[in-house]
């Protein structure tokens, strides 16, 4: 299990260090949301650009915070871009589930998250699984408007 948490580690360092999917989305279908955690400063501005069927074209985002609200939010842009608007919301499902204390994501649920699993340890420190789902909940923002005018 110590292999495993060593690799989960690499995971969070080498996407804070380097995170993916930085900058700015510009083009008419680009929606953003911005998002802050007044607790300790985090701060993420995520772009999604969403085709006409449904499909999350292209995904960025700016911030600036903790190796954890920045990992998880290159993380998210790595496992979303891609996938359909009801993928997308299950996997920010999947993340808000796997870490809270809402009970366990089943291992379909886990493999579907990728790299981002590597998070799972964030549930044992409440203070940082606002820093991990930060990106997330404005990713969860930017889905919801796009489910009333996209056919999914």
């Amino acid at each position: 299990m110590s292999d495993l948490l060593d690799l989960y580690q690499q995971v969070i360092v080498d996407h804070a260090k380097s995170p993916r999917n930085t900058g700015v989305l510009e083009g008419e279908g680009v929606r953003l949301e911005a998002a802050y955690n007044p607790l300790c400063g985090d701060r993420v501005t995520v772009y999604l650009d969403i085709g006409e069927d449904g499909v999350l074209q292209d995904i960025a985002f700016e911030g600036e915070g903790c190796a954890i609200s920045q990992a998880s939010a290159s993380l998210m842009t790595e496992l979303v871009k891609g996938l359909s608007v009801p993928e997308a919301i299950e996997r920010f499902e999947a993340f808000r589930k796997l870490v809270t204390e809402e009970g366990t994501v089943d291992d379909d649920a886990l493999e579907r998250l990728g790299s981002a699993a590597a998070l799972e340890g964030v549930r044992d420190y409440p203070m940082r699984v606002k820093c991990a789902t930060l990106a997330w909940h404005a990713l969860r923002v930017l889905l919801g408007e796009a489910e009333g005018r996209v056919e999914v």
